[in-house]
């Protein structure tokens, strides 16, 4: 445990199953894992378990986790979720025993792909993650990566900006600087989306149902707030740049909050919006999904690149002048970018769009507009039939058609 915390605390916590390792903080945490079973697992390894490894399960066998984690994979900026250390008996998608069989089914099967005998033994030991989508490894293997920690991310081929294929990237040198790696990149107490509100909850659970003292419960609180990334102290010292996470998380927020002030602030200390911002997307393509205009027009003041697909991920109505500015940095003109302006409820920068496509846009776009039309009216069918649920609810989605339907070049 930290030493923030005397003996008896420590006791008290671990009472409402809280246990800390390396600066974080463990919640829903189980026994320590019983030295046979230490011994089982290594003997499943190609090498010994790093000693921190077996810290941590001489702590607790397992848990949940609720911090920001990221990596770059196969040159997209993923969000990755180590949501879980697993453990035995875990009732998630599969429990520790469950994920390190897999493994071995993994491995056998890659070596008869190669022609070859398996030696029975890991070279990964999977020690966390979340469900199948995302996990964690440690390296387990002789030689000079032993100990690192590697993550591994499901693909989604299809999905836009997303993974095509499964990414792999290695996010420390050892399990104590993976735990450093772990981080709350907004303030819980002020985003709803952030991890951090799974523990605050947590914590608010055990003081009204479980009798942990209110005073404890602020102790964990400010230890686990410590984990908060700091941009505004570099960005107002003008050494934000010197970290590209900080910076990034700067961009995130600026996009979030639509503040064209901050993306000025940010182009004025020399940053670059050319680089992925989440998964493939970069600066504009985030600000566009997000219906952060404003941003939007500063990122195109600024130089930021335009992917030529921009105009069909508006899902908001954009003004003219923004279909302009996209235009004249490299969005493409066609029908779908007009009907998405159309279905947004902008036919002014529909025709803007429209008059850049040229020669023989009006049929292109008709067909455009009742392949569209036909798939809302079908989503609000469903929804009046209450056998779906759309984010633009039934007002939302006969806007669309309406727009569409009425709508001509």
């Amino acid at each position: 445990m930290s030493d923030s915390f005397s003996p008896d605390e420590s006791r008290a916590l671990r009472e409402h199953g809280i246990a800390l390792f390396a600066d974080r903080v463990l919640i829903a945490v189980q026994p320590p894992l019983a030295e046979t079973r230490i011994a089982e697992i290594e003997a499943a390894c190609a090498g010994p378990l790093p000693d921190a490894l077996r810290d941590l399960w001489r702590l607790t066998a397992g848990g949940e986790l609720a911090y920001d984690l990221r990596a770059t994979m196969d040159g997209n900026e993923e969000a990755l979720s180590w949501a879980e250390l697993f453990y035995d008996g875990s009732d998630h998608y599969r429990d520790l025993q469950g994920w390190i069989e897999h493994e071995q089914a993994c491995a056998e099967e890659a070596a008869d792909e190669d022609g070859e005998a398996w030696n029975g033994t890991l070279r990964y030991l999977p020690i966390g993650g979340f469900e199948y989508c995302d996990r964690i490894y440690v390296t387990v293997e002789p030689g000079p990566r032993a100990g690192s920690i590697v993550a591994w991310k499901k693909g989604l081929p299809g999905w836009t900006h997303a993974l095509q294929q499964d990414g792999i990237a290695t996010i420390a040198p050892d399990l104590h600087a993976a735990f450093a790696a772990l981080c709350l990149e907004t303030d819980p107490d002020q985003d709803e989306d952030s991890p951090g509100v799974r523990v605050l909850e947590y914590l608010d659970e055990h003081v009204s149902d479980h009798g942990m003292p209110q005073a404890l419960a602020d102790k964990v609180t400010a230890f686990y707030l410590r984990a908060r990334v700091d941009w505004r102290g570099p960005l107002a010292a003008g050494t934000l740049l010197a970290s590209p996470h900080l910076a990034g998380l700067a961009l995130q927020h600026a996009l979030a909050q639509d503040d064209a002030a901050l993306v000025q602030q940010l182009a004025g200390q020399g940053m670059s919006f050319d680089l992925p911002l989440r998964g493939s997307a970069k600066p504009v393509e985030v600000a566009l999904m997000q219906h952060a205009y404003a941003a939007t027009d500063a990122l195109l003041q600024a130089g930021a690149p335009v992917s030529p697909t921009a105009i069909h991920r508006l899902d908001c109505k954009p003004s003219p002048e923004l279909i302009q500015g996209l235009l004249a940095h490299g969005a493409v003109a066609d029908a779908l970018g007009v009907a998405r302006c159309v279905a947004c409820g902008s036919p002014e920068a529909a025709r803007l769009v429209a008059q850049a496509c040229g020669a023989g846009i009006e049929t292109a776009y008709a067909d455009v507009r009742d392949s569209i039309a036909n798939s809302y009216e079908e989503d609000l069918r469903r929804v009046r039939a209450g056998k779906l649920g759309h984010y633009l609810g039934d007002e939302g989605l006969a806007e669309r058609v309406a727009n569409l339907r009425n709508f001509s070049l």
